[in-house]
């Protein structure tokens, strides 16, 4: 491909609008180019790369014995009304009428289509497993979309879906997809992380999500320096803490704490650590249930955690009026010895091992201490709703810590079980003639996110240095001096002998002093250059340079051609 005759855009300028560095760089190198608020045009090198992390995709897709197809973008109203998901989904779901005022959507995700359509297709258990996947464009009305591609509302996704007789069959072809998913972001090169996580909007009993690891990342996730156990820390487990055997519980303590409300001003004002102490939160669910909360108080809360042990929908922070009607307390003071109305009290397992704590005394100004559970005021139920930190104890192996991440999320599976096929009633007959409930899973994987994603995770001050699996082109040549004729028919040589060996090429023909073609050969980010020029021609060599470590090599031609050869078969084995 010659440069002079390619489309090519780059900018000198970061654009002002652009936030975080793939975006940047991706509307520096070309690639992408903006229509409206999260929606982007792919220009050619953008577009190059992403149908290389497709065929990656579809590649290990296949491999697992998924079936490509492709449903519709735009799905009717009564599919996700039978689901139970067109109010619940809320304004991302972009919802419109046709002209006979039918109601659809454009589609965020396609479990009501799919679900839809292997209800009326599969009868009996001979016809599954099966799993079925599509490389589409999705679109989500994002509050506030930003990033580039990595939060816009129109995208492009691969999403699969299995279909099982039953929850063991299901199992297995969610490890297949597993293990798909490891396979398609090894082989892009990248540093990664499976992690397990909530299953937000989309439900089912468990989930993974794939996290590229960037210090740019919009999740936190955790993992353990001596096993194998990561989370997303939404979802990572906190160890129970022991409790200190032979400890004397000292007689309950009330006790003024004048104008102190925070964790911090109590404890110091009582010559205690934060540790020592328990706080109180109340939150309240989407229907209007309320919950007291306990913890330590040097921990928080971790409220997607509070929300599935409750089996909620939906959860947030009560105002400062809910808490008063609910509890009869003022904020602040808040504890669950003496409450003066009834709220259920839930409390993390920390507390368990807590004694002669401090707590609040429902009362203003007031705070009990040597206050401890069983004794001094009982708790409905104990479960893990803290949030973890870097250092605490892994929850699955002895002696591991946690150590903590960033992470951009590119691939989620989920376990649905029968979620979607209960709703909408998708079932099929098994060996004994009786009618049973098909289960699912979902799999999801964002490809330009992806591609933003390896951007994040690799770049320098040039440019982009893209993984070889999904650069563009794998070599770029570079002509010294396009007048030079010897120069030009050389780099073409070696050009038409690099593509002959399954090589692909960007043939840096422009008119342009040689640091302008070095400068835009850094920024597009191709992994190999060979530099074509007139002194080293003279000793019948060329320089090889690596985008990834600055390497460079002066070759003898033949052997730089065969030297690139290698490195990319390497990458691509």
């Amino acid at each position: 491909m010659l440069y002079s005759r390619y489309f090519i855009p780059t900018l000198k300028e970061t654009p002002s609008d652009a936030e975080v560095i793939s975006h940047q760089l991706m509307l520096r190198a070309g690639m992408i180019r903006k229509l409206a608020a999260g929606i982007y045009n792919y220009l050619p090198l953008g577009l190059r790369s992403i149908r290389k992390f497709e065929n990656i995709v579809r590649e290990e897709m296949n491999r697992a014995g998924a079936i490509e197809l492709l449903m519709p973008s735009v799905q009717p109203a009564e599919l996700w009304q039978e689901s139970g998901r067109w109010q619940f989904y809320g304004k991302e779901l972009l919802r419109f009428r046709d002209r006979k005022e039918g109601e659809f959507c454009m589609g965020p995700t396609h479990e009501e289509v799919i679900t839809d359509l292997v209800r009326r297709e599969i009868k009996s258990y001979r016809q599954m497993p099966v799993n079925f996947y599509q490389i589409q464009t999705k679109f989500r009305d994002e509050i506030r979309p930003r990033f580039g591609l990595m939060r816009g509302r129109e995208f492009i996704m691969k999403d699969a879906y299995s279909f099982d007789v039953d929850s063991a069959a299901a199992d297995d072809s969610y490890d297949r997809m597993y293990r798909a998913y490891m396979r398609i972001f090894e082989r892009c090169g990248l540093n990664f992380r499976a992690v397990e996580a909530d299953t937000g909007s989309i439900g089912g009993s468990s989930s993974h999500e794939f996290m590229v690891l960037a210090e740019s990342g919009e999740d936190a996730i955790v993992s353990c320096d001596a096993c194998r156990y990561a989370a997303n820390v939404e979802k990572a487990e906190a160890r129970p803490v022991q409790p200190v055997a032979g400890i004397e519980l000292l007689p309950l303590q009330k006790t003024a704490t004048p104008d102190m409300k925070a964790i911090a001003d109590v404890a110091a004002f009582l010559g205690l650590s934060a540790d020592q102490t328990i706080k109180a939160l109340v939150c309240a669910s989407g229907s209007g249930e309320f919950v007291m909360a306990i913890l330590r108080g040097d921990h928080e809360l971790n409220e997607i955690k509070l929300k599935n042990s409750m089996g909620w929908d939906e959860i947030r922070m009560a105002t400062d009026e809910e808490i008063l009607a609910v509890t009869g307390s003022p904020v602040g003071f808040l504890g669950p010895h003496g409450l003066k109305r009834q709220v259920a009290v839930i409390a993390d397992l920390a507390v368990q091992g807590m004694t002669n704590a401090v707590i609040g005394a429902n009362e203003l100004d007031m705070h009990f201490t040597n206050a401890n559970p069983g004794r001094d005021f009982q708790v409905d139920r104990f479960a893990d709703l803290r949030t973890v930190v870097a250092g605490d104890a892994c929850p699955r192996c002895e002696g591991g810590r946690l150590e903590m991440w960033r992470g951009i999320e590119v691939g989620h599976v989920f376990k649905l079980g029968t979620k979607y096929s209960q709703a909408l009633s998708a079932s099929y007959l098994d060996a004994d003639g009786k009618e049973q409930i098909i289960f699912m899973g979902c799999y999801g994987i964002g490809i330009g996110r992806t591609v933003a994603a390896a951007i994040e995770q690799n770049h320098d001050e040039n440019g982009i240095i893209f993984p070889l699996p999904i650069a563009p082109f794998h070599c770029s040549v570079v002509a010294i001096n396009t007048k030079d004729t010897g120069v030009m028919d050389a780099a073409g040589e070696i050009c038409r002998k690099l593509e002959r060996v399954g090589i692909e090429v960007l043939f840096d023909d422009r008119d342009e002093r040689p640091g302008v073609k070095f400068k835009d050969n850094d920024l597009i980010g191709i992994p190999l250059r060979i530099v074509v020029g007139s002194k080293g021609l003279a000793e019948g060599k060329v320089e090889l340079k690596q985008r990834k470590t600055g390497e460079m090599e002066l070759l003898p031609i033949e052997e730089a051609i065969a030297r690139v050869r290698e490195m990319v078969e390497t990458a691509l084995a």
